[in-house]
């Protein structure tokens, strides 16, 4: 096993807080170097340092695009806690369609931030459907969904997921919104997966481009990762671009202290955005 220097892990450690956000503390540095050795052997590169210089060097940023996948995790499946798509379902879409209904809208933003490899988007989807059922397609609705990792939003807009992955959701579901794609694994109909747009975005980025203001945000099981720094202005950035009345969903083992959000507190990991 490749052996990292103090400095070496430092520099490393600093460049991926810097860029990511993510805090990679002292116990995370064996899983550094076991997740980067394979790579740098590819690379040829023998030391810390010159993987370091190889990152800092490439204006392209691919290789930083290498490095998020390798060190972040996109562990999820279908359903995952599900109580917040019941939440979403039966309280947050209705009240936010009633709200755009009474101001003669049909705009429904919604945004997953760190969808991960879809299945969010995806399901979020699904119950909007079933909501809005044969009046769907006459709002404009889809889901922006965003990453940092390439390899997971590939997987994402592939929309095919191994069985044990869908199985969570309800039989409903998986018979209306689900195709056999191969041995083992279930495909996205195109209809939903038509609705969902994937790009690449890094949460660090000092300001956001979107022009209009979500109704819903979901970004769960992301800031797990961030120091409480970077999560407060992260969380600032995602209040200033919430329709009041909006919601923030965000993670089960996540918390925003509530002295120091914007946001009123529903329930935990459930947060709504005050009206004007």
């Amino acid at each position: 096993m490749m052996t990292i220097s103090d400095q070496e892990f430092r520099d490393l450690r600093d460049l991926i807080q810097k860029r990511f956000g993510i805090n990679l503390t002292e116990q995370k540095r064996s899983l550094l170097v076991g997740r980067l050795q394979k790579l740098m052997r590819k690379l040829d590169l023998h030391t810390f340092a010159q993987y370091y210089q190889y990152l800092t060097e490439d204006k392209t940023e691919q290789a930083l695009g290498e490095l998020v996948d390798l060190i972040s995790t996109n562990h999820t499946y279908f359903n995952r806690e599900k109580d917040h798509f019941e939440y979403f379902y039966e309280v947050a879409l209705p009240t936010i369609a009633d709200k755009l209904r009474r101001e003669n809208r049909r705009d429904l933003r919604i945004w997953c931030a760190g969808c991960s490899t879809g299945e969010e988007p995806y399901t979020l989807l699904m119950l909007m459907m079933e909501y809005f059922g044969s009046e769907y397609s006459s709002w404009d609705a889809g889901i922006l969904a965003t990453d940092i990792s390439d390899r997971a939003l590939t997987i994402a807009r592939s929309g095919a997921y191994s069985n044990d992955r869908v199985q969570q959701l309800p039989d409903n579901l998986q018979r209306k919104y689900f195709q056999p794609a191969g041995a083992g694994e279930m495909a996205v109909v195109d209809k939903i997966k038509h609705e969902a747009t994937f790009r690449r975005f890094n949460l660090m980025n000092s300001s956001f481009p979107f022009k209009k203001p979500f109704q819903m945000i979901f970004c769960r099981n992301v800031m797990i990762y961030f120091d409480q720094p970077t999560r407060d202005a992260l969380v600032g950035r995602y209040h200033q671009h919430t329709e009041p009345g909006g919601y923030l969903f965000i993670g089960h083992s996540e918390t925003l202290g509530r002295s120091q959000t914007r946001y009123k507190y529903l329930q935990p990991a459930l947060y709504q955005k005050g009206e004007l």
